[in-house]
Protein backbone atom coordinates (compact mmCIF):
# COMPACT_ATOMS: atom_id res chain seq x y z
CA UNK A 1 0.00 0.00 0.00
CA UNK A 2 2.66 2.80 0.82
CA UNK A 3 4.43 1.48 -2.31
CA UNK A 4 1.39 2.16 -4.00
CA UNK A 5 1.39 5.84 -2.75
CA UNK A 6 4.86 6.27 -3.03
CA UNK A 7 4.64 5.28 -6.83
CA UNK A 8 1.54 7.61 -7.31
CA UNK A 9 3.47 11.01 -5.62
CA UNK A 10 6.27 10.07 -8.03
CA UNK A 11 3.97 9.82 -10.83
CA UNK A 12 2.07 13.15 -10.03
CA UNK A 13 5.57 14.84 -9.35
CA UNK A 14 6.46 13.99 -12.68
CA UNK A 15 3.32 15.06 -14.07
CA UNK A 16 3.70 18.29 -12.50
CA UNK A 17 7.30 18.64 -13.38
CA UNK A 18 6.58 17.69 -17.02
CA UNK A 19 3.23 20.72 -17.26
CA UNK A 20 5.41 23.54 -15.81
CA UNK A 21 7.75 23.19 -18.71
CA UNK A 22 4.38 23.55 -21.00
CA UNK A 23 4.37 26.85 -22.78
CA UNK A 24 1.92 29.25 -21.04
CA UNK A 25 -1.59 30.36 -23.15
CA UNK A 26 -0.86 32.75 -25.39
CA UNK A 27 -2.25 36.34 -23.98
CA UNK A 28 -3.29 37.18 -27.21
CA UNK A 29 -6.98 38.11 -26.03
CA UNK A 30 -6.23 39.19 -22.68
CA UNK A 31 -3.69 41.57 -23.96
CA UNK A 32 -5.31 42.56 -27.20
CA UNK A 33 -5.34 46.32 -27.26
CA UNK A 34 -8.79 47.94 -26.37
CA UNK A 35 -10.00 51.29 -27.60
CA UNK A 36 -9.76 53.62 -24.36
CA UNK A 37 -12.73 55.45 -25.14
CA UNK A 38 -15.67 53.67 -25.43
CA UNK A 39 -18.45 55.85 -26.04
CA UNK A 40 -19.24 56.64 -29.61
CA UNK A 41 -19.19 60.77 -30.29
CA UNK A 42 -21.90 61.99 -32.28
CA UNK A 43 -21.00 62.25 -36.08
CA UNK A 44 -21.92 66.00 -35.67
CA UNK A 45 -18.76 66.62 -33.52
CA UNK A 46 -16.55 65.54 -36.41
CA UNK A 47 -15.06 68.62 -37.41
CA UNK A 48 -17.01 71.09 -35.04
CA UNK A 49 -16.24 74.65 -33.09
CA UNK A 50 -17.81 75.55 -30.42
CA UNK A 51 -18.92 79.35 -29.30
CA UNK A 52 -19.92 80.05 -26.22
CA UNK A 53 -23.32 82.39 -25.19
CA UNK A 54 -23.42 84.53 -21.90
CA UNK A 55 -26.87 84.89 -22.60
CA UNK A 56 -27.14 88.17 -20.50
CA UNK A 57 -24.29 89.67 -21.76
CA UNK A 58 -24.72 88.83 -25.63
CA UNK A 59 -27.62 91.11 -26.61
CA UNK A 60 -28.66 94.56 -25.05
CA UNK A 61 -31.94 92.82 -24.87
CA UNK A 62 -30.06 89.70 -22.75
CA UNK A 63 -32.73 86.95 -23.97
CA UNK A 64 -33.41 83.98 -26.03
CA UNK A 65 -34.82 85.84 -28.32
CA UNK A 66 -33.04 88.52 -28.85
CA UNK A 67 -29.84 85.46 -29.31
CA UNK A 68 -31.94 83.69 -31.78
CA UNK A 69 -31.79 87.01 -33.69
CA UNK A 70 -27.99 86.91 -33.99
CA UNK A 71 -28.23 82.80 -35.47
CA UNK A 72 -27.49 83.54 -39.12
CA UNK A 73 -24.28 85.72 -38.21
CA UNK A 74 -23.06 83.02 -36.11
CA UNK A 75 -23.56 81.03 -38.87
CA UNK A 76 -21.31 82.81 -41.33
CA UNK A 77 -18.68 82.43 -38.50
CA UNK A 78 -18.42 78.94 -39.53
CA UNK A 79 -18.99 77.68 -35.97
CA UNK A 80 -21.03 74.54 -35.07
CA UNK A 81 -21.84 73.74 -31.56
CA UNK A 82 -23.69 76.43 -29.32
CA UNK A 83 -23.01 76.29 -25.61
CA UNK A 84 -25.35 78.91 -23.60
CA UNK A 85 -23.88 79.27 -20.15
CA UNK A 86 -26.51 78.15 -17.03
CA UNK A 87 -30.26 78.98 -18.70
CA UNK A 88 -31.96 78.48 -14.92
CA UNK A 89 -33.71 80.69 -12.36
CA UNK A 90 -30.92 82.54 -10.21
CA UNK A 91 -31.13 81.69 -6.31
CA UNK A 92 -31.66 85.13 -4.26
CA UNK A 93 -30.87 83.68 -0.88
CA UNK A 94 -26.81 85.04 -0.34
CA UNK A 95 -26.87 86.55 -4.38
CA UNK A 96 -23.95 88.19 -5.22
CA UNK A 97 -24.14 91.21 -6.84
CA UNK A 98 -27.89 92.93 -8.40
CA UNK A 99 -28.64 90.47 -10.67
CA UNK A 100 -26.45 86.77 -9.24
CA UNK A 101 -24.25 83.93 -10.80
CA UNK A 102 -26.05 81.97 -13.44
CA UNK A 103 -23.56 79.01 -11.52
CA UNK A 104 -26.22 79.87 -8.52
CA UNK A 105 -29.57 77.48 -9.91
CA UNK A 106 -32.85 77.85 -8.25
CA UNK A 107 -34.51 75.57 -10.72
CA UNK A 108 -33.09 72.63 -12.68
CA UNK A 109 -36.58 72.39 -14.69
CA UNK A 110 -37.06 75.30 -15.43
CA UNK A 111 -35.77 78.68 -17.47
CA UNK A 112 -34.25 81.95 -16.35
CA UNK A 113 -37.77 84.71 -16.63
CA UNK A 114 -34.90 87.19 -17.70
CA UNK A 115 -34.07 85.56 -20.36
CA UNK A 116 -37.67 84.46 -21.59
CA UNK A 117 -40.28 81.49 -21.31
CA UNK A 118 -39.87 78.22 -21.84
CA UNK A 119 -41.55 78.58 -25.22
CA UNK A 120 -38.67 81.14 -26.34
CA UNK A 121 -35.88 78.75 -25.47
CA UNK A 122 -37.59 76.03 -27.08
CA UNK A 123 -37.90 78.27 -29.97
CA UNK A 124 -34.01 79.63 -29.92
CA UNK A 125 -33.31 75.14 -29.96
CA UNK A 126 -35.60 74.92 -32.96
CA UNK A 127 -33.96 77.93 -34.67
CA UNK A 128 -30.43 76.73 -34.17
CA UNK A 129 -31.35 73.67 -35.84
CA UNK A 130 -32.79 74.72 -38.89
CA UNK A 131 -29.53 76.78 -39.40
CA UNK A 132 -27.64 73.86 -38.85
CA UNK A 133 -25.75 74.50 -35.11
CA UNK A 134 -26.11 71.98 -32.26
CA UNK A 135 -27.21 73.08 -29.02
CA UNK A 136 -25.76 72.91 -25.69
CA UNK A 137 -26.51 73.97 -21.99
CA UNK A 138 -24.11 74.48 -18.60
CA UNK A 139 -25.29 71.69 -15.99
CA UNK A 140 -24.12 72.46 -12.57
CA UNK A 141 -24.39 69.50 -10.91
CA UNK A 142 -22.19 69.73 -7.79
CA UNK A 143 -24.16 72.53 -5.94
CA UNK A 144 -27.24 74.45 -5.79
CA UNK A 145 -28.50 77.93 -4.82
CA UNK A 146 -29.26 78.10 -1.26
CA UNK A 147 -33.12 78.95 -2.02
CA UNK A 148 -33.84 75.88 -4.37
CA UNK A 149 -36.51 73.86 -3.35
CA UNK A 150 -34.84 70.97 -3.02
CA UNK A 151 -32.49 71.68 0.11
CA UNK A 152 -36.28 72.34 2.05
CA UNK A 153 -37.90 69.07 0.19
CA UNK A 154 -34.52 66.95 0.24
CA UNK A 155 -31.83 68.05 2.94
CA UNK A 156 -30.65 64.67 2.97
CA UNK A 157 -29.24 65.21 -0.41
CA UNK A 158 -27.09 68.74 0.55
CA UNK A 159 -23.48 67.49 2.56
CA UNK A 160 -23.39 69.22 5.82
CA UNK A 161 -20.41 70.34 7.36
CA UNK A 162 -18.88 69.56 10.85
CA UNK A 163 -22.02 71.97 12.52
CA UNK A 164 -24.70 69.98 10.48
CA UNK A 165 -25.23 72.83 8.45
CA UNK A 166 -25.23 73.21 4.73
CA UNK A 167 -21.98 74.82 3.01
CA UNK A 168 -20.36 76.05 -0.08
CA UNK A 169 -17.64 73.78 -1.88
CA UNK A 170 -15.12 74.38 0.85
CA UNK A 171 -12.31 76.43 0.00
CA UNK A 172 -14.04 78.43 -2.28
CA UNK A 173 -15.70 82.07 -2.20
CA UNK A 174 -18.58 80.55 -3.65
CA UNK A 175 -21.25 81.95 -0.76
CA UNK A 176 -24.09 81.68 -2.85
CA UNK A 177 -24.17 77.95 -3.09
CA UNK A 178 -24.52 74.71 -1.62
CA UNK A 179 -22.93 71.22 -2.06
CA UNK A 180 -24.74 68.03 -3.29
CA UNK A 181 -24.15 64.80 -1.73
CA UNK A 182 -23.88 62.61 -4.58
CA UNK A 183 -23.92 59.77 -1.56
CA UNK A 184 -28.06 60.38 -1.82
CA UNK A 185 -29.49 57.74 -4.83
CA UNK A 186 -32.71 60.05 -4.83
CA UNK A 187 -30.43 63.18 -6.27
CA UNK A 188 -28.47 61.15 -8.40
CA UNK A 189 -32.28 60.08 -9.71
CA UNK A 190 -33.58 63.56 -9.71
CA UNK A 191 -30.32 65.61 -11.16
CA UNK A 192 -29.92 62.29 -14.37
CA UNK A 193 -33.85 63.06 -15.04
CA UNK A 194 -33.20 66.58 -14.95
CA UNK A 195 -30.45 66.17 -17.85
CA UNK A 196 -32.74 63.70 -19.61
CA UNK A 197 -35.81 66.54 -19.06
CA UNK A 198 -33.86 69.06 -21.39
CA UNK A 199 -32.74 66.63 -23.79
CA UNK A 200 -36.48 64.62 -24.46
CA UNK A 201 -38.20 67.85 -24.11
CA UNK A 202 -36.39 71.09 -25.08
CA UNK A 203 -34.43 69.07 -28.19
CA UNK A 204 -30.75 70.01 -26.79
CA UNK A 205 -27.89 68.31 -28.12
CA UNK A 206 -25.68 67.94 -24.74
CA UNK A 207 -24.40 69.71 -22.22
CA UNK A 208 -20.99 71.51 -20.46
CA UNK A 209 -21.03 70.40 -17.04
CA UNK A 210 -19.71 72.75 -14.35
CA UNK A 211 -16.72 71.53 -12.17
CA UNK A 212 -17.48 67.75 -13.90
CA UNK A 213 -14.52 66.72 -11.42
CA UNK A 214 -16.45 67.60 -7.96
CA UNK A 215 -19.19 64.81 -9.05
CA UNK A 216 -18.50 61.19 -8.83
CA UNK A 217 -17.76 59.54 -12.39
CA UNK A 218 -19.74 56.98 -12.06
CA UNK A 219 -22.64 58.75 -12.13
CA UNK A 220 -21.68 60.63 -15.17
CA UNK A 221 -21.05 57.28 -17.19
CA UNK A 222 -24.33 56.45 -15.92
CA UNK A 223 -26.31 59.58 -17.29
CA UNK A 224 -24.66 59.35 -20.34
CA UNK A 225 -25.97 55.89 -21.40
CA UNK A 226 -28.88 57.19 -20.69
CA UNK A 227 -28.87 59.88 -22.57
CA UNK A 228 -27.66 58.06 -25.61
CA UNK A 229 -30.59 56.22 -25.36
CA UNK A 230 -32.65 59.33 -26.56
CA UNK A 231 -30.00 61.02 -29.18
CA UNK A 232 -26.15 61.14 -29.88
CA UNK A 233 -25.43 63.59 -27.30
CA UNK A 234 -22.18 65.92 -26.88
CA UNK A 235 -21.10 66.26 -23.05
CA UNK A 236 -18.23 68.95 -22.46
CA UNK A 237 -16.67 68.48 -18.94
CA UNK A 238 -15.15 71.57 -17.34
CA UNK A 239 -12.21 69.49 -15.84
CA UNK A 240 -8.62 68.23 -16.78
CA UNK A 241 -8.63 64.46 -16.80
CA UNK A 242 -8.44 61.54 -19.49
CA UNK A 243 -10.33 58.79 -17.44
CA UNK A 244 -13.15 61.30 -18.10
CA UNK A 245 -13.34 60.38 -21.75
CA UNK A 246 -13.89 56.26 -21.03
CA UNK A 247 -17.06 56.60 -20.91
CA UNK A 248 -19.22 59.80 -19.90
CA UNK A 249 -17.34 62.79 -21.78
CA UNK A 250 -16.50 63.75 -25.74
CA UNK A 251 -14.35 66.95 -24.17
CA UNK A 252 -12.60 68.13 -21.60
CA UNK A 253 -10.85 71.55 -20.57
CA UNK A 254 -7.47 71.99 -22.13
CA UNK A 255 -6.31 74.03 -19.35
CA UNK A 256 -2.75 73.34 -19.55
CA UNK A 257 -2.42 74.28 -22.80
CA UNK A 258 -4.30 77.82 -22.07
CA UNK A 259 -2.02 77.99 -19.51
CA UNK A 260 1.32 77.37 -21.96
CA UNK A 261 -0.20 80.14 -24.49
CA UNK A 262 -1.09 82.67 -21.13
CA UNK A 263 2.58 82.09 -20.13
CA UNK A 264 4.58 81.75 -23.57
CA UNK A 265 2.40 85.30 -24.57
CA UNK A 266 3.37 87.35 -22.02
CA UNK A 267 6.57 85.91 -21.71
CA UNK A 268 6.89 84.05 -18.98
CA UNK A 269 7.75 80.84 -21.04
CA UNK A 270 8.66 80.11 -24.35
CA UNK A 271 7.94 77.67 -26.87
CA UNK A 272 9.69 74.25 -25.35
CA UNK A 273 6.23 75.10 -23.01
CA UNK A 274 3.93 74.01 -25.67
CA UNK A 275 6.06 71.50 -27.41
CA UNK A 276 6.42 69.99 -23.22
CA UNK A 277 2.30 70.09 -23.54
CA UNK A 278 2.37 68.22 -27.07
CA UNK A 279 4.80 65.29 -25.79
CA UNK A 280 2.64 64.71 -22.46
CA UNK A 281 -0.67 64.87 -25.12
CA UNK A 282 0.83 62.68 -27.04
CA UNK A 283 1.85 59.99 -24.24
CA UNK A 284 -0.73 59.97 -22.07
CA UNK A 285 -3.99 61.37 -23.50
CA UNK A 286 -6.30 58.53 -25.65
CA UNK A 287 -6.31 59.84 -29.54
CA UNK A 288 -10.56 59.29 -29.37
CA UNK A 289 -10.62 62.48 -26.74
CA UNK A 290 -11.48 65.55 -27.54
CA UNK A 291 -9.17 68.31 -25.66
CA UNK A 292 -11.29 71.59 -25.52
CA UNK A 293 -8.44 74.48 -26.39
CA UNK A 294 -9.33 78.12 -26.65
CA UNK A 295 -7.60 81.18 -25.61
CA UNK A 296 -10.49 83.00 -23.53
CA UNK A 297 -13.86 81.63 -22.00
CA UNK A 298 -16.26 83.52 -19.12
CA UNK A 299 -14.00 82.36 -16.41
CA UNK A 300 -10.97 83.94 -17.80
CA UNK A 301 -12.68 87.26 -19.51
CA UNK A 302 -14.24 87.41 -15.91
CA UNK A 303 -11.62 86.61 -13.49
CA UNK A 304 -8.31 87.03 -15.03
CA UNK A 305 -8.47 89.48 -18.18
CA UNK A 306 -9.52 89.16 -21.94
CA UNK A 307 -7.38 87.80 -24.56
CA UNK A 308 -6.20 91.15 -25.65
CA UNK A 309 -4.69 91.38 -22.26
CA UNK A 310 -3.03 88.60 -22.25
CA UNK A 311 -1.90 87.92 -25.68
CA UNK A 312 -1.41 91.20 -27.33
CA UNK A 313 0.14 90.82 -30.82
CA UNK A 314 0.31 87.33 -30.48
CA UNK A 315 -3.55 86.44 -30.37
CA UNK A 316 -3.80 85.74 -34.04
CA UNK A 317 -1.28 83.06 -33.76
CA UNK A 318 -2.30 81.20 -30.39
CA UNK A 319 -6.24 81.54 -32.16
CA UNK A 320 -4.61 79.63 -35.36
CA UNK A 321 -2.59 77.31 -33.21
CA UNK A 322 -5.60 76.49 -31.34
CA UNK A 323 -7.61 75.28 -34.83
CA UNK A 324 -4.60 73.17 -36.30
CA UNK A 325 -3.60 71.47 -32.87
CA UNK A 326 -5.51 67.90 -31.68
CA UNK A 327 -8.37 69.32 -30.22
CA UNK A 328 -11.79 71.32 -30.35
CA UNK A 329 -11.56 74.62 -30.61
CA UNK A 330 -13.70 77.05 -28.19
CA UNK A 331 -14.84 80.61 -29.23
CA UNK A 332 -16.10 83.41 -26.72
CA UNK A 333 -18.70 85.49 -27.27
CA UNK A 334 -17.15 88.52 -27.93
CA UNK A 335 -13.64 87.28 -29.11
CA UNK A 336 -14.91 87.98 -32.98
CA UNK A 337 -15.57 91.89 -32.15
CA UNK A 338 -12.11 92.17 -30.42
CA UNK A 339 -13.84 92.74 -27.15
CA UNK A 340 -10.85 94.30 -24.65
CA UNK A 341 -13.40 94.58 -21.99
CA UNK A 342 -13.63 92.11 -18.74
CA UNK A 343 -17.41 91.19 -18.36
CA UNK A 344 -19.13 91.75 -15.61
CA UNK A 345 -20.21 88.27 -13.91
CA UNK A 346 -23.21 89.46 -11.30
CA UNK A 347 -24.32 92.37 -13.72
CA UNK A 348 -25.67 93.24 -17.11
CA UNK A 349 -22.43 94.08 -18.97
CA UNK A 350 -22.61 94.29 -22.94
CA UNK A 351 -20.29 92.87 -24.82
CA UNK A 352 -18.52 95.76 -27.03
CA UNK A 353 -19.60 94.51 -30.49
CA UNK A 354 -18.00 96.12 -33.56
CA UNK A 355 -16.64 94.96 -36.80
CA UNK A 356 -12.90 93.50 -36.04
CA UNK A 357 -10.31 91.59 -38.33
CA UNK A 358 -11.03 88.41 -35.80
CA UNK A 359 -14.20 87.59 -37.33
CA UNK A 360 -12.41 87.22 -41.01
CA UNK A 361 -9.62 85.05 -38.92
CA UNK A 362 -12.05 82.99 -37.02
CA UNK A 363 -14.38 82.58 -41.09
CA UNK A 364 -10.63 81.70 -42.15
CA UNK A 365 -9.76 78.76 -39.53
CA UNK A 366 -13.31 77.22 -38.95
CA UNK A 367 -13.32 76.59 -43.12
CA UNK A 368 -9.75 75.51 -43.45
CA UNK A 369 -10.77 73.15 -40.61
CA UNK A 370 -13.81 71.85 -41.86
CA UNK A 371 -12.04 71.44 -45.15
CA UNK A 372 -8.87 69.25 -43.73
CA UNK A 373 -9.98 65.94 -42.02
CA UNK A 374 -6.10 65.78 -41.13
CA UNK A 375 -7.49 68.81 -38.62
CA UNK A 376 -11.11 67.36 -37.60
CA UNK A 377 -11.64 66.38 -33.69
CA UNK A 378 -10.55 63.03 -31.75
CA UNK A 379 -10.44 59.91 -33.49
CA UNK A 380 -11.59 61.57 -37.04
CA UNK A 381 -8.47 63.75 -37.35
CA UNK A 382 -4.92 62.85 -37.74
CA UNK A 383 -2.18 62.70 -34.70
CA UNK A 384 0.63 64.90 -34.24
CA UNK A 385 3.83 64.06 -36.07
CA UNK A 386 6.62 65.73 -34.06
CA UNK A 387 8.93 67.46 -37.05
CA UNK A 388 11.98 68.75 -35.10
CA UNK A 389 13.91 72.41 -35.83
CA UNK A 390 17.28 73.78 -34.74
CA UNK A 391 14.86 76.46 -32.09
CA UNK A 392 12.98 74.08 -30.06
CA UNK A 393 12.98 77.59 -27.50
CA UNK A 394 10.50 79.42 -30.49
CA UNK A 395 9.72 77.21 -33.03
CA UNK A 396 6.37 74.74 -32.15
CA UNK A 397 6.23 72.72 -35.66
CA UNK A 398 4.29 69.30 -35.79
CA UNK A 399 2.58 67.56 -38.87
CA UNK A 400 -1.34 66.56 -39.18
CA UNK A 401 -2.50 63.47 -41.55
CA UNK A 402 -5.66 61.49 -42.34
CA UNK A 403 -6.58 59.83 -44.82
CA UNK A 404 -4.08 61.33 -47.58
CA UNK A 405 -4.60 64.72 -46.17
CA UNK A 406 -1.57 66.45 -44.72
CA UNK A 407 -1.14 69.76 -43.00
CA UNK A 408 2.06 71.30 -41.83
CA UNK A 409 2.40 74.08 -38.75
CA UNK A 410 4.94 76.23 -38.82
CA UNK A 411 4.57 78.66 -35.84
CA UNK A 412 7.11 81.59 -34.52
CA UNK A 413 6.07 81.70 -30.20
CA UNK A 414 8.43 84.36 -29.79
CA UNK A 415 8.24 88.42 -30.04
CA UNK A 416 11.40 88.16 -32.42
CA UNK A 417 12.12 87.23 -36.35
CA UNK A 418 13.26 83.94 -36.00
CA UNK A 419 15.15 81.77 -39.09
CA UNK A 420 15.51 77.88 -37.84
CA UNK A 421 16.11 74.83 -40.24
CA UNK A 422 14.25 71.37 -39.87
CA UNK A 423 16.35 68.28 -39.37
CA UNK A 424 13.42 65.86 -38.49
CA UNK A 425 10.01 65.31 -39.61
CA UNK A 426 7.63 64.07 -42.95
CA UNK A 427 8.01 67.79 -44.55
CA UNK A 428 10.29 67.41 -47.36
CA UNK A 429 8.86 67.86 -51.01
CA UNK A 430 6.34 70.78 -51.95
CA UNK A 431 3.62 72.04 -50.42
CA UNK A 432 0.76 75.09 -50.89
CA UNK A 433 -0.08 78.03 -47.86
CA UNK A 434 -4.04 77.51 -48.63
CA UNK A 435 -3.77 81.35 -46.77
CA UNK A 436 -1.95 83.02 -49.49
CA UNK A 437 -1.70 80.77 -52.28
CA UNK A 438 1.51 80.53 -52.50
CA UNK A 439 4.31 76.92 -52.82
CA UNK A 440 7.00 76.51 -51.06
CA UNK A 441 9.11 73.30 -51.77
CA UNK A 442 11.16 72.32 -48.30
CA UNK A 443 14.16 70.30 -47.82
CA UNK A 444 16.07 69.66 -44.37
CA UNK A 445 18.62 72.12 -45.75
CA UNK A 446 16.46 74.97 -46.03
CA UNK A 447 16.48 78.20 -43.72
CA UNK A 448 13.25 79.11 -43.15
CA UNK A 449 12.35 82.33 -41.51
CA UNK A 450 9.24 83.83 -39.55
CA UNK A 451 8.23 87.12 -38.02
CA UNK A 452 7.52 87.59 -34.44
CA UNK A 453 4.58 85.49 -33.63
CA UNK A 454 4.65 84.01 -37.50
CA UNK A 455 2.88 81.15 -38.53
CA UNK A 456 2.88 79.25 -41.84
CA UNK A 457 0.38 76.63 -42.33
CA UNK A 458 0.38 74.14 -45.84
CA UNK A 459 -1.10 71.66 -47.17
CA UNK A 460 0.70 69.08 -48.82
CA UNK A 461 -2.15 68.95 -51.85
CA UNK A 462 -4.46 72.09 -52.42
CA UNK A 463 -7.93 71.65 -51.89
CA UNK A 464 -10.32 72.37 -54.11
CA UNK A 465 -11.86 75.81 -54.15
CA UNK A 466 -15.25 75.85 -52.33
CA UNK A 467 -14.79 72.04 -51.48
Amino acid sequence: MIRNLILAASAFALAACAASHEPPASPATSMAPRPYVQLQHPDWSRDAVIYQINTRQFTPEGTFAAAQAELPRLKALGVDILWLMPIHPIGEVNRKGSLGSPYSVKDFRAVNPDFGTLEDFKAFVDAAHAEGFHVIIDWVANHSAWDNALATEHPDWYEQDWKGDFHPTPWTDWADIIDFNYESPGLRTYMAESMLYWVRDAGIDGFRCDVAGFVPLDFWEDVRRQLDGITPTFMLAEWEQRDLHARAFDATYGWAWKEAAHDIAMGKSDAGRMISYMQHHLGAWPHGAMRMLYTENHDQNAWEGTSAEFYGEALPTFMALQFVMDGIPLIHNGQEAGNEKRLAFFEKDLIDWQDHPNADLIRQLTDFKSRNPALWNGDWGGRIVPVVTDQPGRIVSFMRKRDGNEVLALFNLSPEKTGFTISDGPVEGQWHAPFTGETHTLTFADRIELPAWGYLVLNRTPLPEGD
